[in-house]
């Protein structure tokens, strides 16, 4: 049986993250004074602005918008990509406040622009953000269908910036789960599903097609997370994207060990049945149930599972050493 794998789906995390820091190897100036950078390259970036830190990001949909061409079903691709942004933005601490967006498209369809907005609005309610602008361009040269993109800014008190420099051997895991897929891992979804001769309309489960369920929207985290931030002492935060729970690792250069995972959706498992994707890669790719973690000391994840402000709970610790383990499997 073929093995599938992100990198021969097309996507390969480690020469993309080689291509980054060539990138960023090249940018070099930086601004002095009001509007400074005062952190980078994290989930989001912090400029100072005075008495408060604006942070920035930028994110997008990704191939899970050709789920949607499939489908002819665009009006949940915006809360995604509200959702990539946002959750981006609270992973530092800081509450989202305002975004835009910015679609191509090789030709302009009223109807598709209509159900990609009905999206976006119901993604800035759920944050409580306003979508304050955007751009569209018409590129049917270089775009054969169509893309995506946000960029948002929150605001967060610089001495409470959280950046995964407090986390410390001892703290513990606190995961909370995905709705789904999220925006990533669909290049490798998609290959699998397509490789093995199903549509996108067949049935999946609960009366949902294979496509009905990848499009399930990204979960925002907005209103739980920042008040465990304004209730509880966070060391450390990591939206689970691109990269799968390898995302950790951006936070400290410790052991991260999950010894009670939480349940993955059936899809990941129809995934790598499908495709024969080992379990390294599976954890490499995809949320795998658990779409954002917070690392905080025990005795306050214990009274925040208690407290019933989410429905996350402890799904590993902290402790001295590299990597990271879902229970005996090392996946960095």
């Amino acid at each position: 049986m073929e093995k599938f794998s992100y990198a021969k789906a097309g996507v390969d995390i480690f020469q993309e993250e080689r291509a980054v820091k060539a990138l960023l190897g090249q940018i070099k100036h930086v601004r002095k004074g009001f509007g400074r950078p005062i952190l980078l390259r994290h989930y989001a970036s912090v400029l100072d602005f005075g008495e408060f830190g604006l942070a920035i990001t930028t994110d997008g949909v990704g191939t899970k918008i050709i789920v949607a061409e499939k489908l002819g079903k665009f009006d949940t691709i915006g809360i995604d990509c509200v959702a990539m942004n946002v959750n981006d933005l609270i992973a530092v601490g800081a509450e989202p406040i305002a975004m835009v967006d910015y679609i191509a498209t090789f030709k302009p369809d009223e109807s598709v622009m209509e159900e990609i907005a009905k999206g976006l609005e119901r993604g800035c309610e759920m944050a409580d953000i306003t979508l304050v602008g955007g751009e569209t361009a018409t590129l049917p040269d270089l775009i054969k269908g169509w893309d995506l993109v946000g960029t948002a800014v929150g605001v967060v008190d610089k001495d409470r910036i959280i950046t995964g420099e407090d986390i410390k051997p001892g703290d513990v895991i606190f995961g909370i789960p995905s709705s789904g897929i999220h925006s990533n891992g669909l290049t490798l979804a998609r290959k699998v599903i397509e490789s093995a001769g199903y549509s996108y309309t067949d049935e999946f489960e609960d009366g949902k097609s294979i496509g009905e369920e990848l499009l399930t929207p990204t979960r925002i985290y907005v209103r739980e997370v920042l008040e465990i931030v304004r209730n509880y002492e966070v060391h450390g935060m990591a939206h689970i994207t691109g990269g799968g729970l390898l995302n950790l690792k951006r936070l400290k250069n410790v052991r991260f060990v999950i010894d009670k995972p939480l349940k993955p959706h059936r899809i990941f498992k129809f995934i790598q049945e499908l495709g024969n994707v080992d379990d390294v890669e599976m954890f490499r790719t995809f949320n795998m149930g658990m779409g954002f973690a917070i690392v905080m000391p025990k005795d306050g994840a214990k009274r925040l599972e208690r407290a019933g402000i989410t429905d996350g709970r402890i799904v590993g610790y902290v402790e001295e050493g590299e990597g990271v383990f879902v229970k005996d499997l090392r996946i960095d």
